[in-house]
């Protein structure tokens, strides 16, 4: 059940929720008390208006009926799979230490033995229940399309009972399987998106996309094939502005309807922001999601990165600042920050002093949240989940029905048995007693989907194969907790090589007149030390990159005019002068050559239109701590400081020009320079 959001006569844009003018009493509620998700309906696409659930569910109550003949199923015997077992040498959860949770000393302990546990998905399961059974025989199957029943109803636990348990509207979230969350992305732009195409359609009808200044870029790859307008929202070093010239309430307050539709969907990255590395506070994420429900925009919240915040550089952030303000060196503090960020205990200290969801303030049901395994489990496993209100999750299911179905087998029954370790065999539900009936549902569709299986070849006996080691929770949880402690150590490495590499400091010596002379001076009685900033950043709050801003404008040769041969006479043209592109460009090959062999990624590639690109991407780069091996966390962070002072001691133009007069653009920047041996990577090439 959801309520209808109301319009105020006479207005073009819609209501809060809670509106008193809509509602004199406050919201419908359901049977929890707590306000029941709106409809948003209006929202969909005409595609997705259009899409009736699968005709296969009608047969479920007949799958049901004891001792049935099975004939109606157009299934593969499961007698004839070539795979009789999956195995797995696997790590177990505590192979890496943690950080703390909260700014202080890092002891830095030696990390465990890095034993391999063993784990098994067997031909056929003894298990009865449908969310308990891991096995050969149903994984390889034909499957329904919201995913894996066992592996569905893990991560159903996880998201409600521990990752969103203080989730504000009645029933609380549902969530669907995906192959990863460039495939929930793809889905959600099917659902809200209907495609325009320009001289074909009315240019008022245009949708719109907001987001950051600075994007993924593979979101504009996604969105603007469909004709969807990027709207960029500026942002801070705490992310997407809610109010203020160029903030969200600006954009949608003003915004020209001759120009397109006003924006209804909303996507951003807000805990480890990439590329920048925000971490949006509660405080900012009441203020924009206050201004999304006024104008009914749909948030959707992409979070790969939720469980890489790093207390560390909160701290060393407020540190780098008060000493700006006070002339003083910075010195990290050994306390600081909030304790606790949850209204509701998520039953885990490492999660409790994390940042929440937007899911955590979501009254209107209008969060669509994407997650994924990429960065906690691989990328090659293609594996993620959306969460959303439950009539959302039903309309992406039906978009699942006729595309993906669900991920693949494989995958989903290996990780299933990862992360969810030894079964009891006492009889468990589907959900907690918080969970809503939309997971009795399911569960009842997985018992429909177990016998139709079932039925199609003699259930043999389960092979004698070792019993699991997976993680079960709360090993999954301590899993995320190492993985944050070793991401972090490296951020903290990275920008402390950074740190001392950010300016150039020289000295000149000046001459004090003598006594009773005004040209003869005496050496050495005091000098001058002049700084040259190189770049500034802020330490990464979350995420896996570094966000530098560029000082090119202290360069020498900055606005020095270049010349390019025109004829073949070897005669030079005055063509331009060494501009904000051509020195951005310039730095990132220059960082390429020996003895640096440094890769980076240009800020350009992450601008949210052309405008940005052209005006300030060429400011920034963009570092990864993540993908390199571990050696080369400090070796290429000393390569990449080394190469911008040297670049910066260029004096002559026609090295600049040399460098750049070929107009190479950076895709083939990237390909001449993987190649080479010895290159360090920290641009994150080849992946996000």
């Amino acid at each position: 059940m959801s309520r209808i959001i109301p319009i105020i006569p006479g207005s073009t844009s819609l209501t809060m929720s809670e509106s008193s003018v809509a509602y004199h009493d406050g919201p419908p509620r359901g049977a929890d008390g707590k306000p029941l998700p709106l409809d948003f309906t209006h929202h969909l696409s005409e595609v997705t208006k259009r899409r009736q659930a699968s005709q296969m569910k009608k047969y479920y109550r007949f799958f049901q009926i004891p001792g049935i003949k099975n004939l109606a199923g157009g299934l593969p015997n499961t007698k004839f799979f070539p795979f009789e077992t999956l195995e797995a040498q696997t790590a177990k959860p505590e192979r890496w230490q943690p950080t703390p949770n909260h700014p202080g000393t890092d002891k830095n302990k030696k990390d465990p033995a890095a034993e391999p546990a063993h784990i098994t998905v067997p031909t056929v399961s003894g298990e009865a229940n449908p969310v308990k059974k891991v096995d050969v025989a149903t994984a390889l199957q034909y499957g329904q399309a919201n995913g894996y029943p066992p592996l569905l109803d893990w991560v159903r636990k996880f998201t409600r009972d521990h990752l969103h348990p203080d989730a504000p509207y009645s029933g609380g979230p549902d969530v669907i399987l995906t192959c990863g969350s460039t495939d929930g992305f793809a889905k959600t732009l099917e659902m809200f998106v209907n495609p325009w195409i320009d001289g074909l359609n009315d240019p008022r009808e245009r949708p719109g996309l907001l987001c950051e200044t600075f994007v993924y870029g593979n979101i504009l790859s996604q969105a603007e094939p469909k004709g969807v307008q990027i709207v960029p929202i500026k942002a801070d070093e705490n992310g997407m502005l809610a109010t203020g010239e160029g903030g969200l309430e600006d954009v949608l307050a003003n915004w020209d309807v001759s120009k397109g539709k006003r924006p209804h969907l909303m996507y951003t990255v807000t805990l480890g922001h990439n590329p920048t590395g925000f971490v949006i506070p509660v405080s900012r994420r009441k203020e924009i999601y206050a201004i999304c429900s006024r104008y009914d925009v749909i948030i959707v919240e992409d979070e790969p990165y939720w469980y890489l915040q790093f207390p560390s550089a909160t701290a060393a952030n407020t540190a780098k600042a008060t000493a700006k303000a006070s002339g003083l060196k910075p010195s990290q503090p050994e306390q600081g920050g909030e304790i606790s960020k949850r209204t509701v205990s998520t039953g885990y200290p490492f999660l409790d002093s994390l940042t929440p969801s937007y899911i955590s303030i979501d009254v209107d049901g209008r969060v669509i949240r994407l997650d994924t395994f990429s960065k906690t489990i691989a990328p090659g496993c293609r594996l993620g989940w959306i969460t959303a209100q439950p009539e959302l999750i039903d309309r992406f299911n039906r978009i699942a029905e006729t595309s993906t179905q669900q991920p693949s087998g494989f995958v989903q029954s290996l990780v299933a048995e990862l992360v969810m370790g030894p079964q009891p065999e006492a009889p468990s539900s589907s959900s907690s007693s918080s969970s809503s009936s939309s997971t009795t549902a399911t569960t009842s569709s997985s018992s429909g989907w177990s016998l139709f299986r079932s039925s199609s070849s003699k259930p043999q006996p389960a092979k004698q194969t070792p019993s699991g080691e997976g993680w079960q929770m709360t090993g999954w949880v301590r899993w995320l907790e190492g993985l944050r402690g070793m991401y972090e150590r490296r951020m903290n490495r990275m920008c402390t090589i950074l740190d001392s590499g950010s300016s150039l400091v020289s000295s000149s010596t000046r001459l004090r007149a003598t006594s009773g002379s005004s040209s003869v001076g005496t050496p050495g009685d005091w000098e001058v030390i002049t700084t040259t900033p190189l770049y500034t950043y802020s330490w990464p709050e979350g995420g896996m990159f570094i966000w530098l801003r560029m000082h090119f404008d202290t360069h020498p040769l900055w606005q020095h005019p270049l010349f390019f041969p025109s004829n073949g006479n070897g005669e030079g043209e005055k063509t331009k002068v060494i501009d904000g592109p051509t020195i951005s460009l310039a730095l990132m090959l220059f960082l390429t050559l020996k003895p640096h062999l440094v890769l980076v990624s240009a800020g350009n590639m992450f601008s949210a239109t052309s405008q940005i690109r052209e005006e300030v991407g060429w400011q920034y780069f963009r570092l990864c701590f993540a993908a390199v091996s571990e050696e080369d966390v400090d070796s290429g962070a000393q390569r990449f400081v080394d190469g911008v002072r040297a670049f910066w001691k260029i004096t002559d133009a026609r090295v600049i020009e040399k460098l750049v007069e070929q107009k190479v653009d950076t895709e083939e920047v990237v390909a001449r320079v993987m190649g080479q041996e010895g290159v360090n990577n920290l641009g994150g090439w080849l992946g996000c």
